[in-house]
């Protein structure tokens, strides 16, 4: 982002529809409207607030089990460790896996509210910074508008939003890399002086290569769009900020090719390589590759048909229609949105595409499962934060081409509000359902604990499945793991299924 003002800011005349600033009460200073669009962010923020709630019945489950123990008897490092050398080459995974793991139970409890928190905290920080680089003004409440609705939409409106949101293995691997990656932008938007700009560069660096050992679909995200950053910078960027733009995108490369490579030579990922068959051959096998096409293409059907991302749009409009420049006077759609457009579409499809690609030799045909929607996080939010951009300049070219905007800002206001409505029942369900299941999850723990104190070395296990998370004795009680995690948690030498004979 330039210091001074974009070239799409600049208009050499009053366009269509385009009105002098009205000295006697602009719109966006008005209290009125500052009032109702701090009101509208209140349906997501409440989201937020019920589920962070409910965090507090989530109880640990699949990977959990093993992390755990693991945590508990070894410390972080020792996860790290684990992590690089058997399991997947994650060290930064295991950092943070290993940050909540720290505290047992109560870690993933707390979670749900810790990262609500920071994803709103970082969008917001991130919309009100760009923002004012763009030296637009809005009316207050704006900003923080637009980061609850996109946080609501990326966190919520999801096929399973148990696993997006309150399971923190899924969390801390897919649905935080994409938020951390947007936290680097906030130095950059930020930076005014030549020290400024070095420390951003140096934390693209480090936060590239941080998210390559965090996610590798998220790390194909950012390469991605980087790479259409420094394809298109030539076209939108002013020629004095063109300079620092591009080495601000060379460093976030740079440093994500460096931790990939800390990452594939890593000899957990080799293991986990072979154990799944994912070597450079079989992800370019023709077979795999059409395989991942159709996969691709199912999920875009489902995203793009789940109507509540209407609201992304909708809030994208409401921000074209009400900014202003810092003079008063109306600002212009970008004059290059029809290569910022196409540029924005290429990188969601291909970078989908490639997450695809590589997460299907380990998933196979479940990787456009709705129970594997969190391998689409890592790109969701991109097309979220694409759709808000697209409002924009569908509200920046409406309030250029008619005169009243009042019917067109009432109906986003009402999309704004009815796209919670869908994710408030879904999470009133939701947490019943934890609710019960943390309920038997206490009882369970108790009678484990007290087994293994009194001398037991071989206890029943009954299946405890939320939102389709895996447990031991899946697959009609054929498949153990993660049984041998569940007998460490609690020091037994094994546990048996409890659930034999009842059903599941």
């Amino acid at each position: 982002m330039p210091d001074d003002r974009p070239v799409t800011a600049a208009p050499e005349r009053p366009g269509r529809g385009e009105r002098r600033p009205d000295p006697a009460g602009r719109p966006t200073d008005r209290p009125w409207t500052a009032l109702w669009v701090s009101a509208l962010a209140l349906p997501p923020l409440a989201l937020l607030a019920t589920a962070s709630w409910s965090g507090r019945w989530v109880r640990p489950g699949a990977d959990d089990w093993c992390f755990l123990p693991a945590v508990r008897d070894d410390g972080i490092t020792g996860l790290v460790g684990k992590f690089y050398l058997d399991d997947n080459g994650r060290v930064a995974n295991a950092l943070l896996v290993g940050a909540y793991a720290e505290f047992q139970v109560a870690g993933h409890q707390w979670f749900p509210l810790v990262s609500a928190v920071l994803v709103l905290a970082v969008l917001w920080a991130v919309a009100v910074l760009a923002l004012r680089r763009a030296r637009l003004r809005t009316p207050r409440g704006l900003p923080l508008l637009l980061a609850a609705l996109t946080t609501a939409l990326f966190l919520f409106v999801t096929p399973n939003t148990y696993k997006t949101f309150f399971w923190p293995a899924a969390s801390v691997s897919h649905t935080l890399p994409p938020v951390l990656a947007c936290a680097a932008l906030i130095p950059f938007l930020l930076a005014r002086t030549r020290r400024g700009r070095a420390l951003a560069i140096v934390v693209a660096a480090l936060m590239g290569a941080f998210l390559a050992t965090l996610s590798e679909e998220t790390a194909i995200v950012v390469v991605m769009v980087l790479v259409a950053a420094l394809l298109v910078s030539g076209r939108v960027v002013p020629a004095r900020e063109r300079g620092f733009v591009r080495r601000w995108c060379a460093a976030g490369i740079a440093g994500t090719a460096a931790g990939a490579v800390v990452l594939v030579t890593s000899p957990g990922s080799m293991t986990r390589r072979e154990r799944f068959g994912a070597d450079s051959t079989s992800l370019l096998a023709p077979d795999s590759l059409a395989a991942s096409l159709r996969a691709f293409a199912e999920i875009t059907v489902t995203v793009v048909t789940t109507w509540q991302y209407v609201g992304a749009v909708a809030v994208g409009v409401l921000l074209g229609l009400l900014c202003r420049r810092a003079d008063g006077t109306m600002p212009r759609p970008p004059a290059h949105r029809p290569l910022l457009t196409a540029a924005g579409l290429i990188t969601l499809l291909v970078s989908g595409y490639l997450c695809t690609v590589i997460a299907y030799p380990v998933f196979g045909d479940r990787v456009s499962d709705p129970s594997a929607n969190r391998l689409w996080n890592d790109y969701l939010l991109l097309y979220v934060i694409l759709l808000v951009g697209a409002g924009a300049l569908l509200g920046l070219t409406l309030r250029r081409h008619t005169r009243r905007t009042a019917p067109a800002k009432v109906v986003c206001a009402a999309l704004c509000v009815l796209v919670c409505v869908g994710p408030a029942v879904a999470l009133t369900d939701l947490d019943a359902a934890m609710r019960a299941r943390a309920e038997k999850w206490d009882a369970q723990d108790r009678r484990l604990r007290e087994g293994a104190e009194a001398g037991q070395r071989v206890l029943p296990y009954e299946r405890l499945v939320i939102s389709r998370m895996l447990e031991p004795f899946s697959a009609g009680g054929r498949r153990y793991w993660p049984g041998g995690c569940v007998a460490d948690f609690y020091g037994l030498d094994r546990v048996t299924d409890g659930s034999a004979g009842r059903g599941s």
